[in-house]
């Protein structure tokens, strides 16, 4: 089946369900009336997306000597906030759909706060319990993000996906670059390093009350459920219900979603690990720190180049073997050359890693038949994908500390990424679920 011509609007929506009654669409254009408060919003919650979790790995050694950590219960740090990417996946779409998604990412943005300050406490529980609630905060706003701005820029949402996604990756690096100057200059605290981030979440936030007061009155006037296309799924049915279970029985979605997991894990593995593999093998921590930074940040180029590709094109399969072929030629360089070529191999990773993202949530829009659908889609895919992808910090923290090394824990990786080219080429044949 070719895809829909109008494929390249879809954004996955976690209120795709929902028909705004009439004093919501009211509310919906008051709204935009503030297009300005609105913008600055999303670019200061996006800013958050990934920050908290980059902030942590150019300091874990630190952190587990703080408090006699074993590798296994280093990776924890990482690992955990990313297990509940994939659980907070799941109520994310009923939250917004009940409450609407102003005051949801209005609560993200504190929760995200308090999780930082938590993490930061002086006790071990308080370390995986503040990641517990990061990693929930950074779930809702990673789903209800595409669906808002689908709904609020609906002719601009190419291009606004690209200033969000942008913000994302520019936290993630201005966080990366800072953290160990940070914790220098307040005295050697990784703590107050951390804790300093709370405030970015909370400045998002302030952003974020006028809209939620603008739009207080946008839910809970007749909202009513939108049935699904005829022959959106693979299964029997015509309703919702039915398309939300063609997707889980679906082989496509599947695929997709193993696509998803995949690139996830090997990504989640450098945020957790690649300052340490640096620093294991001579390099300072500072040093380390930029690098990891710069990794982050050429992660735009692939981010912004190959889902603009891949919209172009029918199959994406020579997407899929160009991006993972770029992580893997980044990781085989880690293996081999850590120090020596440390730039080199972070910027070919940094661009695989880009493209592998933006190709697997493009995918995700291109194997949709409707909005509803891609709703959905983005919901399994995220929800299992991250629950996978949580495996890999763990995992690898706990064959390095079994072998003492990175070489055995990096060619585990090299085997995910051949999964994932794998996977990836029936991933992105052209047809939809």
């Amino acid at each position: 089946m070719s895809r829909p011509d109008t494929d390249h609007l879809l954004l996955p929506d976690a209120e795709a369900d929902v028909r705004p009654s009439p004093q919501g669409a009211a509310a919906r254009r008051a709204l935009l009336a503030h297009p300005v408060v609105l913008l600055v919003g999303i670019v200061l919650a996006s800013l958050n997306m990934r920050a908290a979790l980059a902030s942590v790995s150019p300091l874990v050694s630190d952190i587990s000597q703080s408090f006699g950590l074993s590798s296994t219960a280093s990776s924890l740090v990482t690992s955990v906030p990313v297990l509940f990417l994939g659980l907070g996946a799941l109520v994310a779409p009923w939250l917004a759909r009940r409450f609407g998604s102003e005051p949801v990412l209005l609560f993200a943005l504190l929760l995200l706060a308090v999780g930082i300050l938590v993490r930061v406490a002086p006790s071990p529980v308080a370390l995986y319990g503040g990641g517990v609630l990061v990693g929930t905060a950074i779930a809702l706003l990673n789903v209800l993000m595409p669906g808002l701005i689908k709904r609020d820029f609906p002719d601009k949402a190419a291009s606004m996906t690209s200033v969000y996604t942008g913000a994302m990756i520019a936290g993630a690096t201005l966080v990366a670059a800072s953290s160990v100057p940070l914790e220098k200059a307040f005295g050697g605290s990784w703590e107050a390093s951390l804790a300093v981030w709370s405030l970015l979440a909370v400045l998002a936030a302030v952003t974020w009350l006028p809209q939620v007061l603008i739009a207080r009155g946008r839910t809970g006037h007749e909202v009513r459920m939108a049935s699904a296309r005829p022959g959106t799924g693979t299964g029997t049915g015509s309703g919702s219900g039915s398309a939300a279970k063609s997707v889980w029985r679906s082989a496509l979605a599947w695929q997709v979603t193993l696509f998803m997991g995949l690139q996830s894990l090997w990504s989640y593995v450098l945020i957790a690990w690649m300052p340490t593999i640096f620093t294991d093998h001579g390099m300072s921590r500072s040093t380390a720190g930029v690098i990891f930074a710069f990794n982050n940040l050429i992660q735009v180029a692939g981010a912004f180049a190959v889902p603009l590709l891949a919209g172009r094109m029918r199959s994406q399969r020579p997407l899929i073997v160009l991006v993972t072929s770029l992580v893997a030629a980044g990781y085989a360089g880690l293996m081999i050359a850590p120090v020596s070529g440390a730039w080199l191999w972070a910027g070919v990773l940094g661009i695989g890693q880009g493209g592998a993202v933006g190709l697997a949530l493009t995918m995700i829009v291109l194997r949709s038949g409707d909005a509803q659908t891609a709703a959905r889609l983005s919901g399994m895919a995220q929800t299992v994908g991250y629950l996978l992808a949580a495996v890999g910090p763990l995992a690898a923290g706990a064959v390095h500390q079994a072998t003492g090394g990175w070489t055995i824990p990096i060619a585990l990786v090299l085997g995910v990424c051949a999964a994932a080219l794998a996977v990836g080429l029936f991933a992105a044949r052209d047809r939809t679920v």
